[in-house]
């Protein structure tokens, strides 16, 4: 993989220049996007041109190419959303998260596959590690870029588990920072309550790095040994496989031979009606959020998505203010049981990615912490007995950013060190 910090620094020293490394993403390219299907639209022609551009060196990005989830629109490239009804559409105008890549100084490589509408209808993407296995989603193309050295970085989103879920299966870091930390102007909506834009990059400094410079705060780490934080672990359900429950035994003992406080806990029950709750607000917004395309388009609609948006068709409103009641009530829980300076851990996937591209895998470990808006951190590190990677995330208080930044960092060089990775 490509360690969008390394290449920066060598940019800024000198050593490399922007258009190395677009010729490093091509190379990576031309030898595996046929076979893994990442992207739904690439420009290296356009990208090298921007490369090419006097200054860009000294941007914050340092011209570092950025791959794009094709729920966001781009004007000089075509934005589908995934789906046939929008196949050829192109934008006039930028999102306004790929306007803060480009304001930093990131080169757009290209449009990186997502799944209909960032739900859960598969598209074809393949997974780097295993040709026969999804690589997750929605934002399937974006982790298997990353996995695959295609790209340093790529912006993609969480609804559900969209970002933390892929990531884990592909074996990448992924971020999903606070509800609204970044922008989702531009970008097609799902659901106005939860949709999150996130961040895929090889390690824990590369994505604080990355949402860092794109968010203008202090999120990017110093590269010192990180703090170690208490670990809060909740009990595991019955829903991880065993060698994802290995993985999390395993993380746990480095955590806390490097230094980390372990305290186990049982979730309270509001915690669980919340995560039932998410299914109802996810719903009753998409359904109003696609109205133009479920009731005009609905026989070019994907089978699995007609499915949830007859389903979501039945929520009525009392439903939809209970169920956000219950997040209310639930983010008020989380304040209470989750300290500052302690962090969550928990898996980031029931398991590695399934075999087979029918289904991208269930957001059983994400909902909760979507529905939080709290920021998560998927740290990659362990593989199954196939050899398949699996993924825990580090979970911290809503607006806690660099501290779970901070903790998956301490818990990615714990588990180095432990000898896991």
């Amino acid at each position: 993989m490509l360690s969008a910090l390394d290449l920066a620094r060598r940019i800024e020293a000198g050593e490399l220049t922007p258009r190395a490394v677009i010729e490093l993403c091509a190379q990576a390219v031309a030898a595996r996007e046929e076979e893994i299907g990442a992207f739904s639209a690439i420009d290296l022609a356009a990208a090298r041109q921007v490369a090419e551009r006097s200054g860009l060196a000294r941007a914050p990005l340092r011209g570092l190419p950025v791959g794009i989830k094709d729920i966001f629109e781009t004007a000089e490239l075509p934005t589908a959303y995934g789906s046939p009804i929008y196949a050829g559409h192109q934008p006039k105008t930028d999102a306004a998260t790929v306007m803060l890549v480009k304001r930093a100084g990131g080169i757009v490589l290209g449009k990186t596959v997502t799944t209909e509408f960032a739900s859960l209808e598969p598209a074809g993407t393949r997974n780097p590690h295993n040709l026969a296995h999804t690589p997750g989603g929605s934002s399937s193309g974006s982790a298997a870029a990353v996995a695959a050295g295609m790209l340093p970085l790529a912006l993609g989103s969480q609804t559900g588990g969209s970002v933390i879920r892929p990531a884990a299966f592909c074996g990448v870091v992924g971020f999903k920072p606070s509800y609204r930390l970044l922008p989702t102007v531009g970008m097609k909506c799902f659901s106005w309550s939860l949709d999150t834009v996130g961040l895929f990059a090889a390690s824990v400094a590369d994505a604080a790095f990355a949402a860092g410079t794109l968010t203008g705060r202090e999120l990017r780490l110093d590269g010192r040994q990180p703090a170690a934080p208490v670990i809060v672990r909740p009990k595991l359900e019955d829903e991880a496989s065993p060698s994802m429950q290995n993985a999390v035994e395993r993380a746990t003992h480095a955590a806390e031979k490097a230094g980390a406080k372990i305290k186990e806990i049982e979730l309270p029950p509001i915690f669980g009606e919340a995560a039932r709750a998410h299914r109802v607000i996810q719903g009753y917004e998409a359904f109003r959020a696609l109205a133009f395309e479920y009731d005009d388009h609905r026989d070019r609609l994907g089978a699995t998505l007609r499915q949830q948006l007859d389903e979501a068709a039945t929520f009525d409103v009392n439903a939809y203010d209970d169920a956000r009641r219950t997040a209310r009530r639930a983010r008020r829980a989380l304040i209470e049981l989750l300290a500052d300076g302690e962090v969550i851990l928990q898996p980031s996937a029931p398991g590695a990615a399934p075999h087979g591209l029918a289904s991208t895998g269930t957001p059983t470990f994400n909902r909760l912490w979507t529905l939080m808006g709290t920021p998560c951190v998927n740290v990659p590190g362990f593989v199954d007995p196939a050899g398949m990677p699996l993924g825990v995330q580090i979970i911290a208080r809503f607006g806690r950013d660099r501290f779970a930044l901070a903790a998956a960092a301490f818990l990615e060089q714990a588990m180095a060190h432990a000898g896991d990775v």
